[in-house]
């Protein structure tokens, strides 16, 4: 495989700075098996503009380094186009929750960038597909949430400089004090107090949370878990939550309007390919 075939994505921004930081070596592992196309994100909205222009340059692997939003951002249009070219993830982001899901989220990005593109150079990595979801017309790769995950990242944006971590952690002691619980129905019930409504692709949430045990990336379906005053789970193709007023939706931790009241939250099985060492 040359190494036009290959090309680098990272958000220098990613993990409070992390990106930045591991980008040196990340470059130097990737350049000792011939890989030396890098690109950066330089404003927010770059990943897509930046993954567009990998897929009509003919790349064949997009590797993404940042965290579940960049990935997120990069994969929504990669889906859209009908994943044209396969993705590889290293983390390097604060919560990293979707590499989770791969085994992935372990050893430093340099480390993991060294494994990836020694199967790159090989032609021994492997491909899967993989899901992704949808919410009231935004994409998501690993998890959607309504109601309190909403009011600690609004919160958490407050908090800036602080590191991601602590950030996200003083965030939600802060909400769980003052948070009043949000009115929705899921399916065809009926409008209830919920703390918290999750539309889960992958197992994991909110850096340390494994909120659905249970949850595949390549099932074809979603884990709705809900927080009432006890918990409920059920598992799905498609769900549909219903608001007093429409909702904003935290979506691989960044945060988006629904377009409505009513919201309809599908799987979009096999979306996306990927590879891992």
């Amino acid at each position: 495989m040359g190494g036009s075939a290959v090309r680098i994505l990272y958000n220098p921004a990613a993990g409070s700075g992390r990106g930045i930081r591991a980008i040196a070596g990340i470059r130097a592992a990737f350049a000792r098996f011939g890989f030396s196309d890098v690109r950066a994100t330089v404003r927010a909205g770059d990943e897509a503009r930046l993954a567009s222009e990998a897929m009509d340059d003919g790349i064949e692997t997009l590797v993404v380094v940042g965290g579940d939003g960049t990935f997120s951002n990069v994969a929504g249009p990669v889906a859209a186009a009908g994943a044209p070219l396969r993705l590889g993830l290293i983390p390097a982001g604060t919560g990293n929750d979707f590499v989770k899901n791969l085994g992935l989220a372990t050893g430093a990005p340099e480390q993991q960038a060294h494994h990836l593109a020694e199967a790159l150079a090989n032609g021994t990595g492997q491909e899967r597909r993989v899901d992704m979801g949808r919410i009231g017309g935004h994409g998501f790769l690993n998890v959607a949430g309504i109601g309190f995950d909403v009011a600690c990242n609004t919160f958490a944006e407050r908090l800036r400089p602080l590191p991601g971590a602590p950030r996200y952690i003083l965030a939600a002691f802060a909400e769980a004090v003052r948070y009043q619980a949000l009115s929705l129905a899921l399916d065809e019930g009926a409008l209830r107090p919920h703390l918290l409504a999750v539309f889960s692709n992958g197992a994991h949430f909110g850096g340390a949370f494994h909120v659905a045990p249970g949850a595949r990336i390549d099932d074809g379906l979603l884990d709705a878990v809900a927080f009432l005053a006890a918990c409920t789970h059920r598992r799905g193709a498609t769900f549909r939550v219903r608001c007093e007023a429409a909702p904003w939706v935290e979506v691989d931790g960044e945060l988006r309007r629904a377009p409505s009241a009513a919201v309809e939250v599908t799987s979009v099985p096999g979306a996306l390919r990927l590879v891992t060492p």
